[in-house]
């Protein structure tokens, strides 16, 4: 049974970081707006759980480095905790080789990486090809490419036969860190970070509110929940492209634009935090970094937020994932517990508590870090849908000029949309047609 109807601005949806930093914007212009979110807590792929020992850790989205700007202001603005990652002393690749060869091979994929984003995405001799297929014609040492492999598969969590290589050209060219983006993590986590952003919006941000549909046409819209009916001059759909694609729109959005939200797919990740009762791996001049050559998609590093609460974070990304999440809670821990003994020895296997989060087909935003366009074809989509429809705006990380699939980016593109949409109510032309 819905309530009684609602008036506003704007209505946005969606509250991770893209959605909180557009209503952020919105509230400094002074438009009015209402925030929803399905979920019971804002922050989308941020997310903080406690584990086992009853510690609040980041399950979700967690590193920043000094390189991203806007998400290192906010932290400092609201008095974060900066934990430096630990990277003294070795890091291992699994299976074992000697130290000057894993140097060798490490620089070998981060020259393969650099030749790539050498090509321009638009170049016609790499129509419709794969990152893999691309890959395949490199005469690279096989190490090298392997290396490669996981690092892609790793970060962008999606088999490299089904990338285009323009997309992902164009997409790791705006992340332009030049420090590890693994530099820094919160203390109080990154999700401390999303309720603080919440907090300012007060009663303007609604949990439990899914969205059931959109009716939209050029005069506004009114957007339907289990629990309201509101009515907007504009909407803000700050969802990820494979999550917005499932919303219902009434009428049907353009079909171009709906073929643009279509041709996105999630990536596949599952995220473990191994507490240990002491950094075993610094004993033994290691940094707990691990890369495993037999296993693309699977890295681990040093998630200790102090000497006293010693952590190993390990990624499961892409193909890998999708194999593990077949086993049951018992043989996961088993799984990862081995190939952590085989790589940093016995020690490894005398955990303290295991937390695993599966965001393999999350319901509210996808199975990882970021989605990404599968469709060789599909080079107007990210264009297509920044343009939106009448009444109707996207934005995502996803789409961000700088750092897509990042918090960093998620910020920038919410800003970008709510200033975009600021714009638009502020112009005389809107202001007269609203009767303002």
């Amino acid at each position: 049974m819905t309530s009684e109807l609602e008036r506003t601005d704007v209505v946005i949806v969606g509250a991770g970081f893209t959605g909180l930093s557009a209503a952020l914007e919105m509230k400094q212009a002074g438009v009015g707006f209402l925030l929803l979110e399905a979920r019971d807590r804002v922050g989308g792929r941020v997310e903080a759980r406690h584990n086992g020992l009853g510690e609040r850790i980041d399950s979700g989205g967690q590193f920043l480095c000094q390189d991203m700007p806007e998400v290192m202001a906010l932290a400092k603005a609201r008095g974060k905790t900066f934990v430096e990652t630990y990277v003294e002393g070795d890091f291992i690749t699994h299976p074992s080789m000697p130290a000057r060869d894993a140097k060798q091979t490490y620089h070998g994929a981060m020259a393969i990486r650099e030749r790539m984003n050498g090509i321009e995405p638009d170049d016609p001799s790499i129509e419709g090809m794969s990152v893999a297929a691309w890959l395949e014609r490199q005469h690279d040492p096989i190490d090298a490419k392997r290396a490669f492999r996981s690092m892609i598969e790793g970060l962008w969590c999606l088999a490299m036969d089904k990338v285009p290589l323009w997309h992902l050209i164009d997409n790791d060219r705006r992340i332009t860190n030049e420090v590890p983006e693994l530099q820094y993590s919160l203390r109080e986590t990154m999700q401390s970070l999303a309720e603080d952003l919440a907090g300012d919006l007060g009663d303007l941000v609604r949990l439990g509110e899914a969205v059931m549909r959109v009716e939209h046409g050029p005069q506004g819209v009114r957007v339907v929940t289990g629990n309201s009916v509101i009515e907007a001059r504009q909407v803000l759909v700050a969802l990820p492209p494979a999550t917005a694609v499932k919303l219902d729109f009434a009428p049907a959005l353009p079909a171009r634009l709906a073929r643009a939200l279509g041709v996105w797919e999630s990536g596949a990740v599952i995220k473990v935090l191994v507490r240990y009762p002491r950094p075993f791996w610094r004993e033994q001049g290691l940094s707990g970094m691990v890369m495993w050559r037999d296993l693309p998609g699977l890295f681990a590093c040093d998630a200790s937020k102090d000497a006293k609460h010693a952590a190993l974070v390990v990624f499961i990304g892409g193909p890998l994932a999708l194999r593990w999440r077949a086993l049951d809670a018992a043989a996961l821990r088993a799984e990862v517990t081995s190939r952590l003994q085989a790589a940093l020895g016995p020690d490894a296997g005398d955990a303290i508590d295991f937390s695993s989060r599966d965001w393999i087909e999350d319901r509210w935003s996808g199975g990882a870090y970021s989605d990404l366009i599968v469709d060789a074809t599909a080079k107007d989509a990210e264009r297509t849908i920044l343009a939106g429809a009448p009444s109707v705006h996207f934005a995502a990380s996803e789409l961000s000029p700088s750092f897509p699939g990042y918090v960093e980016g998620a910020i920038v593109a919410g800003r970008i949309a709510a200033r975009k949409i600021v714009l638009q109510l502020q112009s005389p032309i809107a202001t007269s047609a609203s009767g303002s």
